[in-house]
Parts: C-alpha cells; structure tokens; sequence
C-alpha cells in the first residue's frame, strides 16, 4: 500500500464513519482542514473518526496526545501519522510512499 492509498482510503472512512451525506471521499482535498473550516468537523466528530481508525488499522489514537491532535490537522497529516504507527508495529504488508510533484 502506497501512502498515496492510504489516503484514499482514510478519506472514504471519513465519508463513511461520519455519514456525510454531502460529501464524497474524491470531495476531500488531502491538505485541506479537517476541523473548523475545511471539512468543519467538530470535536465529537474527532471521536468518532479516532475509534473508526482504532477499528480499521488496530491502534488507538491517544486523544490526550499533542502529537496525536496535530495529526487530525488534515487528511495527509492524519494518514503520514497512521503510517508511522502501522510502520512501528510492523505491520506484515510494508507501505511505500508514491513521490508527489
């Protein structure tokens, strides 16, 4: 899996864990912010994203991590901060960044 999928794939879970009915997973731009402007997630939203991505990837988000709240800055941060945790664990399938121009 590329980075660049990783993406994809977390923004689809976005779409689907959120239920945005108005929004599709291509809508979402990779740098744009989650919270406030941007997407305009809110805090319960970050809740409930945190335990899709415990339940999709197998690792908890701390919420009372700073690192961790940093990395809900958009999705690009987000997946760079869920491939470092899956590249900790060693995850069987190694991931390869794709280079972006």
């Amino acid at each position: 899996m590329t980075l660049e999928e990783l993406e994809s794939e977390l923004r689809t879970l976005i779409v689907e864990a959120l239920m945005l009915k108005d929004t599709t997973p291509e809508e979402i731009e990779p740098t744009a912010p989650l919270f406030f402007q941007g997407l305009g997630l809110d805090s319960i939203d970050a809740l409930e994203l945190s335990i899709a991505i415990e339940g999709r990837w197998g690792f908890k988000i701390e919420t009372d991590d700073a690192e961790a709240r940093k990395s809900f800055a958009s999705v690009r941060t987000l997946a760079a901060f869920i491939w470092a945790n899956i590249q900790a664990n060693a995850g069987s399938e190694p991931l390869t960044t794709t280079h972006r121009s």
